[in-house]
Parts: C-alpha cells; sequence; structure tokens
C-alpha cells in the first residue's frame, strides 16, 4: 500500500490552495495528500497533529469534541494530517482512532484500516466515543469521516446508540447507497496494474477485507441502511462529494435525504475542484464545507481554489 501511495502522489498531482483561516492558528494545515503519505511509516496509531489531547475541554463556542473516523485501507496517521491541525487551530477539541485493522498480521496489512465487517467496527467506534464523552465531560460528539468512515458511522448511529450521542455527522465522499465498484480482488489489481504497485499487495489487502463486500449496492448492510431513510431524528446530517470521485459510483450514492441533511456537489461550487475520492481528505474547498457544518452560525465563503485530483483525471 505504502507503494502505491508514493505512486499515487507522483502520478496524480497535490492538492493545492489555501486553507481556512484558523481562530488561533498553533499548527501548520498542509492541503496536500503528500503529508499523508509521508507519515504513513509511523505506524497506525499515531495521531495527526492537534488531536487525542485527552486534557481538552470543549469551549462554549464549540460544546461538541470532534471525533475523525479514516477510510478504508487508512488509519488515523495517514488520513488526517489536514483535518486534525484544521479543527484544532478552529477551536475544538479532536480525537481520532484506527479501527479494523489487525497488528498480527505481517506489512502492510498491519497498518490497514477498515479491514473487519462495519459492525464491528461501528462498536470499536461506539467505545471510542464514549471515552471522548467521558474524557471532556460532553453530552454529544460530531463525527467527520472520510470514504468508510463517513459510512461505517452512519450504521452505528442507526443501529449502535450513535443517535443519543453525535450532534452532526459529517461525510466526506461517503458510501451511503453502496458503489457499483465495490472494492474487491478484481479491482485492485486493475488499481495495481495502473499505478504499477505490486498486484500481490493489493490482492492481499482485498483478501483480507470483509468489509469491502459490503460496500456494494445490494449487500445486507447496505439494504439495511437504506431501509427507512439513513437519516435519524436528532442528528443533522452534512454529505460532501466529489464529481470525480471512482470509487463511490455513482457519486450521488452518497446522498441522504431528511429535514436535517445538506449534501454538497464541490463542483457545485467550485469547477476548479478536481478532487477524487481521496484527495478529499485535503481539499481546501470541502475543508472549509466541514467548519461551516460544524458551526453554521460561523460560516465564511467557501474558497473556490483549484484542486488537482490524486488518482483519477477529470
Amino acid at each position: 500500500m505504502r507503494a502505491l501511495l508514493v505512486v499515487l502522489a507522483a502520478a496524480g498531482g497535490l492538492v493545492v490552495g489555501p486553507g481556512a483561516a484558523a481562530a488561533s492558528p498553533d499548527y501548520p494545515v498542509p492541503y496536500s495528500f503528500t503529508a499523508d503519505i509521508l507519515v504513513a511509516p509511523s505506524g497506525p496509531y499515531t495521531p495527526p497533529p492537534g488531536a487525542n489531547d485527552w486534557s481538552c475541554r470543549p469551549s462554549p463556542a464549540h460544546p461538541y469534541p470532534v471525533v475523525l473516523v479514516h477510510g478504508l485501507s487508512a488509519n488515523e496517521t495517514d488520513n488526517w494530517q489536514t483535518f486534525a491541525p484544521l479543527l484544532a487551530d478552529n477551536g475544538y477539541c479532536v480525537f481520532s482512532l484506527t479501527y479494523g485493522n489487525d497488528l498480527s498480521t505481517q506489512p502492510p496489512l498491519d497498518d490497514i484500516g477498515g479491514l473487519v465487517p462495519m459492525q464491528q467496527s461501528a462498536q470499536v467506534l461506539g467505545a471510542f466515543v464514549d471515552r471522548v464523552l467521558g474524557a471532556t465531560g460532553a453530552s454529544k460528539v460530531d463525527i467527520v469521516g472520510h470514504s468508510e468512515g463517513a459510512t461505517m458511522p452512519y450504521g452505528y448511529i442507526k443501529f449502535d446508540g450513535g443517535a443519543a450521542k453525535v450532534a452532526h455527522m459529517v461525510g466526506l465522499a461517503p458510501v451511503v447507497h453502496g458503489t457499483d465498484v465495490a472494492i474487491v480482488p478484481g479491482v485492485l489489481d486493475e488499481l495495481a496494474t495502473a499505478f504499477g504497485a505490486p498486484p500481490s499487495e493489493l490482492s492481499a489487502i482485498a483478501q483480507a477485507c470483509q468489509s469491502c463486500a459490503q460496500f456494494a449496492p445490494d449487500s445486507s448492510f447496505t439494504q439495511a441502511l437504506d431501509a427507512g431513510g439513513v437519516a435519524v431524528p436528532g442528528v443533522t446530517y452534512t454529505q460532501i462529494m466529489t464529481r470525480y470521485d471512482e470509487l463511490v459510483v455513482p457519486y450521488t450514492n452518497g446522498t441522504v435525504l431528511g429535514a436535517h441533511s445538506t449534501n454538497i456537489v464541490l463542483q457545485d461550487q467550485c469547477p476548479l475542484d478536481f478532487a477524487d475520492h481521496v484527495a478529499l481528505a485535503a481539499d481546501p474547498v470541502a475543508a472549509q464545507d466541514v467548519l461551516n457544518a460544524l458551526d453554521p452560525a460561523s460560516a465564511r465563503p467557501v474558497p473556490c481554489v483549484p484542486v488537482a485530483p490524486v488518482i483519477s483525471s477529470p
């Protein structure tokens, strides 16, 4: 996986553009997927800058701590080098976790998160949310998730008691209604061939990935999530999608309907934004959308700056 990430950075370009203004900037905020790649060797349990200060107490302006939930094949370290410092600089208590990896396996699988069934990962997320609430004294948390981290928490909220503990659910490239290119060994082999990474490495990940089949539109997980609607009363939802998403197909499968749900397509705001699935984790346009979703009373204009794709072309 690390080999693939390095190739992706070289072949796909970098996310560029100014960041949202921070209330009290303490951490640099890199708007580049390269920042995630560079920290990958530090392991799956190294919190990103600004995250997991267990002495942090939420302010009246931001009463809910933010829990960052990484995507499939990622971990807390290599998914949140942009959003963790951004949110901390804007006055939030920020927490991140790694779920769904198996440290008993050989590299690179020991660093790869999100591989177990999403119902199992939801239990890990629930325990982490309880820990955050206990440490901070907050009544609820906000969740910001990317990819599987923007899919699995919807299940946690709907089925596992999360509705009483989550104020805002913000999903970057969520796979809410499944995807027509659910990640299976054949798809991963094609990606490996396209980018020059060893097919055996990605095939090993696919064989270990118990959650992969759950992203299919006809999987029992997707059907249960869809049944009766995804949104749960009492939770505010924001979904941030890109037309250039090559893993959520069609990209509109990230849409959540409901009275308290907002669905944003980045290109409707900024035609210069060519972010694909991975690039959303370091996208300055999406970053302002996240800040606005978490604190709509202090919403600021969303910048329109050029954003390059990481693993696809417009």
